[in-house]
């Protein structure tokens, strides 16, 4: 994500395709489109009604929870310092209170134990503010994320793919239609209250019948049967015992006990007191002047050692 100190949230560019740039507020709408956002959206109102009603109750703030809460994103994200956790914020539009507000929704979301019954506004409806506090929600929560992988991927379908054919846009615009509840003649003031135009929902829906072939001709069981033979080799994993010693000797001892005196890896880690663990991996994790070592041993086989550090493992 581009990095602005005076980025409006809305604005922000989370990807691109060509010389096309794409915004939050793209992502959001793409999945309003798709009916993607709705429980989400639900979720969100329901926070703010338990914000409402812990504030009608004087509910006082747990602040160790909360702080709590706020140290594990921290340690999530890799935020070390107040100064690092400002710049990531400021770098998606969000500021400290934005951070401080959605944990005290979070917490207040579990503290209040009554039914309630939020207002049932629709997104496109809702207030500036309500929508950006949502927003904050999204970034936070990791829904924007998620939201933009959706929409590159479909941006990936469309530039890889021919342009599709009209009845293939015609059912998509069906398909939107039928989830969104609403009629043709209902499409334009459904795109007013979204604030966009009929353009734009021609390409999103040319977007979505893209993506929809795409995945047509990958998800059949011979696509998947030829992908994953060709993955055969980088998939293969290995379960492996791993003896480190402090010398190349000790080594060498070591793997003489294994082939000539019949012991375990386990046994002559005991009897040395050396450290001993099990290590599953795949090939594909392994350096590739490293693999074909692998490759070259079968079940059982013991490897030579191999240097590491001062000692050999």
């Amino acid at each position: 994500m581009a990095s602005s100190e005076s980025i409006s949230g809305f604005d922000l560019v989370v990807c691109a395709c060509g010389e096309q740039e794409y915004t939050a507020r793209d992502a959001i709408d793409a999945a309003i489109l798709r009916g993607e956002l709705r429980v989400k959206w639900k979720e969100f109102l329901d926070e703010i009604e338990a914000e409402k009603r812990a504030d009608e109750l004087g509910l006082d703030l747990d602040e160790s929870a909360i702080s709590s809460a706020a140290e594990a994103f921290r340690y999530e994200y890799d935020l070390i310092t107040a100064e690092e956790t400002e710049a990531w914020l400021a770098n998606r539009g969000l500021t400290f209170d934005d951070f401080s507000d959605y944990f005290t929704r979070q917490y207040f979301v579990t503290a209040i134990r009554e039914n309630l019954l939020p207002d049932e506004v629709e997104y496109q409806c809702a207030s500036s503010d309500l929508r950006r506090s949502f927003l904050t929600e999204l970034i936070l929560s990791g829904d924007l994320d998620r939201m933009t992988s959706d929409l590159m991927a479909r941006l990936a379908a469309r530039c890889a793919g021919k342009e599709p054919a009209p009845e293939a846009i015609a059912a998509e615009e069906h398909r939107f239609l039928h989830r969104n509840r609403i009629k043709s003649a209902q499409r334009a003031d459904w795109l007013e209250k979204l604030g966009r135009d009929s353009k734009w929902l021609d390409d999103m829906l040319a977007i979505e019948a893209a993506y929809r072939a795409h995945c047509d001709r990958l998800l059949v069981p011979e696509a998947r049967q030829h992908e994953l033979t060709a993955l055969r080799l980088p998939l293969t994993r290995f379960e492996t015992e791993v003896i480190e010693l402090e010398s190349h000797d000790a080594a060498r001892e070591a793997l003489f006990c294994v082939r000539e005196d019949g012991m375990s890896m386990e046994e002559v880690a005991a009897d040395g007191r050396y450290p001993f663990r099990r290590s599953d991996f795949l090939l594909e994790d392994l350096p590739p002047d490293t693999q074909q070592r692998f490759l070259s041993t079968s079940a059982g086989d013991v490897l030579e050692p191999i240097a590491r550090g001062g000692g050999c493992r």
